[in-house]
This record gives C-alpha cells, structure tokens and sequence, in this order.
C-alpha cells in the first residue's frame, strides 16, 4: 500500500490488518543464531582432520553496553529458537510499517 497516497480511512484498515498480522509476542526472540563447529581434542577423532563435530548452535544478543551474550541452544530447540527470531523480525517490520502510517496520519493532521 502507498502510505503517501492512500486515503485517511484505508490506512487505519490497512494498520488495523497489521495489527493482525503480528505474530504472538510471547513467541519472539531476539537476537543472532551462530552455528559452529568444534574439534573435542581427541587424538584420532575424525574431528581433528575436518572442521569439528557439530553443527552446534548458539544464541548471540548484544546490548548496548558489554559485550554480547551468547547462549548455547539445544539441537532439539533449534526449530523453535529459529521460528521465535523470524516471529521478532516480522514483529518488527510490522511496527514499522504501523510508524509509517501513524506518521502520514499526523502529518496530514488527521486522528490517529
């Protein structure tokens, strides 16, 4: 939809189907999923001659100030840790796009 473009009433219906749209907030996470490989030191392991055992995954968030945590995540929350971070990165782009409307509405000094 052309925020720029559209009439008053078409983008409080349009933000209202955004609305809709988000996907639960008890179901998002932020952050970065790291995936490594790691040698276990053994001697004669297979590990040694190729990039490791793995794949592990991690969870990488950074703060403002410090450094970033990093959590281990299980193999068997894998699936769920990567559908909580596509949940926040829809979340977010949805809020935005909700910003987008709510300013063209307070630019055009209409109620929001």
């Amino acid at each position: 939809m052309k925020v720029a473009t559209a009439s008053a009433p078409a983008l409080r219906r349009h933000r209202e189907t955004l609305v809709r749209q988000l996907p639960p907030l008890t179901a998002v996470l932020r952050g970065s999923l790291i995936e490594r490989y790691k040698p276990c030191g053994k001697p004669g392991c297979h590990c040694a001659a190729g990039p490791g055992h793995g794949p592990k995954y991690y969870l990488s968030i950074s703060y403002p100030s410090g450094p970033p945590h990093v959590e281990y995540v299980p193999q068997a929350s894998y699936a769920q840790i990567t559908e909580f971070l596509a949940n926040y990165h829809r979340a977010r782009e949805i809020v935005e796009q909700i910003c987008e409307i709510n300013r063209e509405l307070l630019r055009r000094r209409k109620a929001l």
